[in-house]
């Protein structure tokens, strides 16, 4: 098992890919602590399923915009666990509308989510992994983050950021045993992505070479490559998992 002994929080790790990452990880041997905001009952489910590999798993309830709510979780992960190895940044939302519709408050709700949540949960937990000298985080960022995307001008600049942050604070920290990489899904089979209109899921496909969409089992491996000794050479990366789309 390539990460027995490891200690891991996934956010937004109730459903949809951050359920994967947690899953994959809690299969190489890591104890994994689940993040979510109001869904208890999938968070459960997740536990469960961890708990029945022979893994440790606790819930991890706290709104990761907000700064206070992600302190008092981190202390509470701690108390858990003592110590912190493995982060991944995958809570996420979108709310999507054509720029000249967007007003202010979806701009904001987006963006606390899916930006200030990643500097929120990497700076309460970052002291600990210097302390430690070894500390691997992940963020989720997305083909829409590179590419752009109409009426998600939000959520592109919010996953653009992420992409720049990682990389900034890889640099700042590759002497110091912690590496920061991103891993970049493009259209994953989520409830997000069934949830859209055939006409458009017809387009999506035709416009991404392997003629399919992605799995959130394949997010999840590629994230425990990067957090493995397998990726222990990486850092300031963003792994893009989108079919061809990017090309």
């Amino acid at each position: 098992m390539k990460l027995k002994g490891r200690t891991a929080l996934v956010t937004g790790g109730s459903r949809g890919i951050g359920r994967a990452i947690a899953l994959a990880l809690a299969q190489e041997g890591a104890d994994v602590a689940v993040n979510y905001v109001s869904s208890e009952g999938a968070a459960k489910e997740v536990g469960e399923e961890i708990r029945k590999m022979g893994r440790v798993s606790i819930l991890a309830q706290a709104d990761v915009g907000d700064y206070p709510d992600t302190f008092r979780m981190a202390q509470d992960v701690m108390k858990e666990f003592g110590h912190l190895d493995i982060l991944v940044n995958n809570a996420g939302i979108n709310s999507d509308k054509t720029f000249v519709k967007m007003d202010h408050a979806s701009w904001r709700k987006v963006l606390a989510i899916n930006l200030d949540g990643v500097f929120n949960c990497t700076k309460v937990f970052i002291d600990q992994m210097l302390k430690q000298e070894y500390g691997r985080v992940v963020n989720i960022t997305s083909v829409i983050g590179q590419i752009g995307n109409f009426g998600q001008a939000n959520y592109a600049a919010s996953k653009a950021g992420v992409a720049a942050f990682t990389k900034s604070l890889a640099k700042e920290l590759a002497g110091k045993g912690i590496t920061v990489n991103a891993v970049a899904p493009g259209f994953i089979e989520t409830e997000m992505v069934q949830g859209i209109p055939d006409k458009v899921r017809d387009r999506l496909l035709s416009q991404i070479p392997l003629k399919r969409f992605g799995t959130a089992a394949e997010v999840g491996r590629a994230v425990v490559y990067i957090v493995s000794s397998d990726g222990d050479y990486i850092t300031g990366a963003e792994l893009s998992i989108n079919g061809g789309l990017l090309m």
